[in-house]
């Protein structure tokens, strides 16, 4: 939900002293993380040809209107609605020639369900790199930006990938009870899976969250920040995705904002920093910082753009589909980079 920078070729040398005499005395120590490959690669000489778009774009469409209009809100209290979202993810999944799993467990006398795949690496098969997003709203809002928009993403994902050839395994999973109540509490379904694969002392590599990956502007002003020294280095147009780490995860997130620029062209931010700063922890990645995995969440900057967050406006209507392709097709090269070969 958060960005900063670290080109530090943008500021110099007395701008530098006196942002970091700022840093400290905010006592927010952050860093804008970035990649030695700073420039944008066109889409079509590194991710494949333009021709995909389209497909994409449909598929995007198709799940945020299915959850965000045909199913609505889908809260926490809404055993019929969240049971109508697991049976089309699975169905989704399934339908991409995925072996479809489940994992239950009870919160308040009532059963919840994390959905997921495994794509099983064929080189380094004990080495996971997972990929999720929440389907649950907060009771009331269609939640097409928050979570619908990500949720679309990690499914396109997962058809994109479902027949690429990858070295290390793939989990691509839909968590449940992300929102309030139950936010970042041991019963988020990212808690309890992160949790699961610690107990089974599995090695993982990293977890990408999404987090509303579908909201963006060109409006001038539109763009929110936590710090208000942020705005010195930052464009004022929510135009762009974020990349959000603590700071052990940020050679992780540094490996992805390089690959994910190899995808699209889509500008990208990124932010390593630790939890206090308002919005770094709001996600299903913070789940797996508990149990000291490197993660990171990939970001709209949600209510630091999006003034429909959490409401009842924000519907499918709202959306910036184009961008959200180019959000998929970044992850898509970062994915295939971190697992591949």
């Amino acid at each position: 939900m958060l960005y900063f920078s670290q080109k530090m070729d943008r500021v110099n040398g007395k701008s530098f002293i006196a942002v970091s005499t700022v840093i400290m005395l905010s006592v927010f120590p952050w860093s804008r993380s970035y990649s030695n490959e700073t420039h944008h690669v066109p889409n079509h000489k590194i991710n494949g040809p333009s021709a995909m778009k389209p497909e994409i774009l449909r598929n995007l469409k198709k799940t945020v209107h299915t959850l965000a209009g045909d199913i609505g809100s889908r809260g926490y209290n809404q055993p019929i609605e969240l049971g109508r979202t697991i049976d089309y993810i699975t169905g989704e999944l399934a339908g991409y020639g995925y072996d479809v799993r489940s994992q239950s467990y009870e919160y308040s006398g009532e059963r919840y369900q994390n959905i997921y795949v495994e794509k099983t690496g064929e080189k380094e098969t004990g080495k996971i790199v997972v990929v999720g997003a929440h389907y649950d709203t907060v009771t009331g809002t269609p939640g097409a930006d928050d979570n619908a928009s990500a949720v679309a993403g990690l499914l396109e994902l997962a058809r994109l990938l479902a027949s690429t050839p990858l070295s290390r395994t793939v989990h691509f999973v839909a968590f449940t009870l992300e929102e309030p109540p139950l936010f970042r509490s041991k019963s988020m379904g990212s808690y309890v899976y992160a949790k699961s694969l610690n107990d089974a002392g599995r090695d993982v590599v990293g977890m990408i969250c999404l987090e509303m990956i579908g909201y963006f502007t060109d409006e001038p002003g539109s763009q929110s920040f936590p710090l208000p020294f942020m705005k010195w280095f930052y464009p004022d147009k929510g135009n762009f995705i974020t990349l959000v780490s603590n700071f052990q995860s940020r050679g992780f997130l540094n490996h992805i904002h390089g690959s994910f620029q190899k995808g699209t062209d889509l500008p990208v931010e990124t932010l390593s920093t630790v939890f206090v700063v308002p919005g770094v922890d709001f996600s299903d990645h913070r789940s797996f910082w508990k149990f000291g995995y490197n993660a990171i969440m990939v970001t709209d900057t949600a209510f630091y753009r999006n003034p429909q967050y959490h409401g009842i406006g924000d519907v499918s209507e709202s959306l910036d589909y184009g961008r959200m392709v180019e959000v998929v097709r970044g992850l898509k090269a970062a994915i295939e980079d971190l697992a591949g070969d």
